[in-house]
């Protein structure tokens, strides 16, 4: 169905494309990985239909003050990286977001499974790593499931990210084992279970979860946003989403208020299966609304 138009109703998406040489406020750019799915995803689809949603919101925050993101920060689009996944591919992805790095104060990353967190956050040249994901993701191998561990152990010297400047937030009950809680508590990330969130709000939990990730000089942090740590009502396109998992405001409070720190240079979004989606298409929708909080938390620095 074609949407309405109306010129004192802005849409959201359909940016100017990134060039060369452009400076930028933020630039997005699909990382659609897929292949090394520990379950069946067709999350490469899901760049291209999250810029679709994008279209059926505005770029406007109620405040007060009211404040119009279209006026107040560039946004280009940098298009898709092609075939992202296997060794040629990861390259591919490191060296583009590292080049939008350089002219962007952040780079979003459309996913894609939570496989492009490793090639988006090496990009981007991350020293702390902030994850919202119901799951460790500290696997061995080369999977969706192993990014974390993958930027601690695999990647490049220089590259490599400390573990103690890594929080993993909304880490869930029935959805992990003991043995990579105990890998995790052994090699020292923070992490803050969903329970914890809830208990203790998200002011305080962002807080601490950008001190321990943006600590030392010159600091870069990346953020990974796993759409299945929200509850699977709000995130039916999600394979692992469960739930009782974060509703989707306390999603999109979090994402906000995290990269309104300085210090988040990239953040990638992940684990969205637009062709799982229901046909309201919720979960697209949801990541769409997740890319204008990385906006108005960017705008709110």
């Amino acid at each position: 169905m074609a949407l309405s138009h109306d010129d004192l109703w802005p849409r959201a998406g359909s940016w100017p494309v990134f060039a060369a040489g452009d400076d930028a406020d933020a630039v997005l750019i699909g990382v659609p990985t897929w292949r090394t799915s520990l379950s069946p995803t067709g999350a490469h689809a899901t760049p291209a239909a999250i810029r679709e949603a994008l279209t059926r919101y505005s770029t406007t925050l109620m405040g007060p003050p009211v404040v119009d993101l279209a006026g107040a920060l560039r946004v280009l689009d940098a298009g898709d990286v092609v075939e992202p996944d296997g060794e040629a591919g990861i390259a591919a992805s490191v060296a583009r977001v590292h080049e939008l790095a350089e002219s962007a104060r952040l780079v979003i990353a459309l996913g894609g499974d939570n496989a492009l967190t490793y090639p988006v956050a090496r990009g981007a040249r991350a020293s702390g790593l902030i994850t919202i994901d119901a799951h460790f993701d500290l696997r061995d191998g080369v999977s969706n499931g192993s990014p974390v561990r993958r930027l601690m152990e695999d990647a490049p010297d220089g590259e490599r990210i400390d573990p103690t400047r890594i929080v993993q937030i909304g880490i869930a009950d029935f959805a992990n084992s003991a043995a990579y809680a105990v890998r995790a508590a052994e090699w020292g990330i923070r992490v803050i279970t969903l329970d914890e969130v809830r208990r203790r709000g998200i002011d305080d939990v962002v807080a601490e979860a950008t001190s321990i990730a943006g600590s030392g000089a010159d600091a870069r942090i990346h953020l990974d946003v796993d759409v299945d740590a929200a509850d699977r009502a709000a995130a039916p396109g999600c394979p692992a989403s469960v739930p009782g998992g974060f509703a989707a405001w306390e999603l999109r409070a979090l994402v906000r208020s995290i990269v309104a720190d300085r210090r988040v240079v990239s953040a990638d979004i992940a684990e969205v299966d637009a062709t799982a989606d229901t046909d309201d298409m919720r979960t697209v929708r949801l990541a769409a609304l997740c890319v204008l909080e990385m906006l108005a938390g960017l705008a709110a620095r």
